[in-house]
């Protein structure tokens, strides 16, 4: 194991490399190589994302465990409850597994739009609970009673007093004339002070977009008294950032929020009995220990969670609440992993291979060969330095003619070979000059995924992800690496980053596959993701286990075809399709069997997705 990626930093035991290869850490420990290759062979090309539902599980497990296990440890009176926030991932072979995998914890749903809503109502199993954030109007509130009224556990949190007024417009009129009426719970969204940290601290404090100041909550409370509603008032709701680095912050607002919470209790609101402590439960993306980007561990949350509401209640005399979170990020992340075939290395033409000495070269070209076969440890450096002022002079001499494309090409090669072997020689003397050389040499990786569609985040705001190629495990990676997706679109492109540098092999396309692995994608990625250049979600698939420890491979969905594609931007499939076949029919350079088999490739890649099949004509599909 000669680069272990990270792995031991974010994976959470999760993949382990064995055999040279990253393999599943669970059941049979099947590899991420096997898999791939299974699904290509049943004719799957380009990107795959591959979903493991023991990992949410796993996740939801260990919430629910450091979360009792604070409450036995504190002698804590409240429950704790957990519901997943949609907004992380809509997609139903997610939503589906994790409805599945948590039935024993009661587990629900948040919803944050109508759409969500008609998920969470539709696949809450009845009981466990549904929360409703985000702005509403009288529609959504409709559909929360009629929520109630199929017998859902829903509460609706309140982000302005315009919706609390709209609830109780609509609680008279939906249950005017009812005997036995029901209404919703009603939870509040205060606006803390308090603020979180990095880039979703806005989230939180009195700038917030959410929630209700303090004179709000006071003028709520009043409304709920006047028109009898106070008995729904169930829950009070507070957020102050995803992705939460630190633990102060939540401290802080834990005992902004707790405070509220005792004094809406002691004021009346007797049936008041759980505090929403919102998600930001954080996930370590970090490769390297110098950028890790947690102060805690899922331990301490719990711990410190139920022990500042603890000694709240017991300062202010009032039951210890029920404790609900709606982490996303922390459940839904590790789940997926994007797997896509690497098509071409850009710099793979400074090979010696590629070298086209002549019998009779210039000097300067013969001094490079020169230092390149004789370059060692000790005069690493100085020839490092020759080969530079070699490499100025001979482009002076290209640009005045006295040399040719070939001796330029000859020049490239021989001094990025000489530069490569230098870095390797000296690489226990890191400066500033070899950093430098580094990234002027590093290859450019063509891999067949769109940035935009299935790493959002990094392209939006810089989040790294864990990137690692899933075999050849063995073998030092040697190539500072740049990955570049297939998008037509600069800002495709993965960087190297001298402080976090990715390291990749050095491979022949031509004879082997080679395939890089994008972990903790399951969170946001895919929702966010865009069609930028009209590539799509790619093909997915669940990988399950059954009680042998073998896996099966489940749900398969393909990823959508050209024709779906347009005919989800608008444009009418059947004029396309009319327009293509008559374009070709009335075709003056074709006869009629040509036009026949044309028609019949034209809808063959018509039924393909927009990913890439092949590069070279040569090769085999990738």
């Amino acid at each position: 194991m000669n680069n272990p990626y990270g792995i031991h930093i974010w994976s959470e035991n999760n993949f382990i490399i064995k055999d040279n290869r990253v393999n599943i850490n669970y059941a049979n420990q099947p590899s991420l190589l096997e898999i791939t290759q299974s699904i290509r062979k049943r004719g799957h090309k380009g990107p795959l994302l591959l979903r493991f539902p023991h990992l949410i599980k796993k996740q939801i497990d260990r919430l629910y465990f450091e979360f009792n296990r604070a409450k036995n440890e504190f002698e804590y009176q409240g429950n704790f409850q957990a519901v997943f926030p949609l907004k992380v991932n809509q997609f139903p072979n997610f939503v589906n597994s994790i409805v599945e995998v948590s039935r024993e914890y009661n587990y629900g749903l948040e919803a944050g739009s109508k759409a969500e809503l008609i998920i969470a109502i539709t696949h809450t199993p009845m009981g466990s609970p549904i929360t409703v954030n985000g702005f509403k109007d009288k529609e959504m509130i409709t559909l929360c009673f009629i929520a109630s009224y199929m017998g859902h556990n829903i509460t609706i949190t309140i982000e302005g007093i315009g919706e609390l007024e709209t609830i109780i417009e609509v609680n008279r009129e939906f249950n005017s004339g009812i005997q036995n009426p029901i209404t919703p719970k009603i939870g509040i969204r205060i606006r803390l002070h308090s603020s979180g940290v990095g880039i979703w601290a806005k989230s939180g404090g009195y700038s917030s977009k959410f929630g209700l100041t303090s004179t709000e909550i006071l003028e709520a409370y009043q409304l709920l008294q006047e028109h009898n509603l106070l008995d729904k008032l169930w829950m009070v709701h507070f957020h102050i950032g995803s992705q939460m680095g630190e633990i102060a912050p939540l401290k802080k607002a834990l005992r902004e929020a707790g405070n509220i919470y005792a004094e809406l209790k002691k004021r009346g609101a007797d049936t008041l009995n759980a505090i929403n402590i919102g998600g930001g439960l954080a996930v370590e993306y970090a490769q390297y220990k110098s950028t890790k980007e947690l102060n805690y561990s899922l331990k301490e949350f719990a711990n410190d969670v139920v022990f500042v509401i603890k000694e709240i209640a017991k300062s202010k005399s009032i039951k210890e609440p029920d404790i609900f979170t709606e982490s996303g990020r922390f459940i839904a992340s590790s789940h997926a992993v994007l797997i896509a075939p690497v098509l071409e290395l850009f710099s793979q033409e400074y090979h010696e291979k590629s070298l086209r000495l002549k019998e009779t070269n210039p000097p300067l070209i013969e001094e490079l060969h020169d230092l390149w076969k004789a370059i060692n440890r000790s005069n690493a450096r100085e020839y490092l330095h020759d080969s530079l002022d070699h490499l100025e002079s001979l482009l002076t001499l290209f640009d005045l003619g006295y040399i040719n494309l070939e001796d330029r090409s000859n020049t490239e090669i021989l001094v990025n070979l000489i530069i490569k072997k230098s870095i390797l020689l000296l690489k226990n003397e890191d400066t500033n000059e070899l950093q430098k050389l580094q990234d002027r040499i590093q290859e450019k990786y063509l891999v067949n995924f769109s940035a935009f569609q299935s790493l959002p985040d990094f392209w939006g705001l810089g989040q790294k992800f864990p990137v690692m190629p899933i075999d050849k495990l063995n073998t030092k990676p040697t190539n500072p690496a740049t990955i570049w997706d297939i998008t037509c679109d600069s800002d495709g492109e993965i960087g190297f980053d001298r402080d976090t540098p990715l390291y990749l092999h050095d491979i022949d396309i031509e004879q082997e596959e080679y395939f890089l692995a994008f972990f903790l994608t399951g969170a946001y990625q895919e929702v966010l993701g865009m069609k930028h250049n009209l590539f799509t979600h790619p093909t997915e698939i669940v990988v399950n286990f059954d009680e042998n420890g073998d896996y099966s491979l489940d749900n398969l969905i393909e990823a959508q075809n050209l024709m779906d594609v347009l005919e989800d931007m608008d444009y009418n499939r059947n004029l396309v399709d009319k327009k293509l076949k008559y374009l070709i029919e009335e075709s003056n350079l074709l006869n009629h069997k040509q036009k026949e088999n044309i028609l019949g490739k034209l809808y063959l890649y018509l039924s393909e997705n927009s990913y890439l099949k092949t590069i070279q004509a040569n090769r085999e599909d990738l």
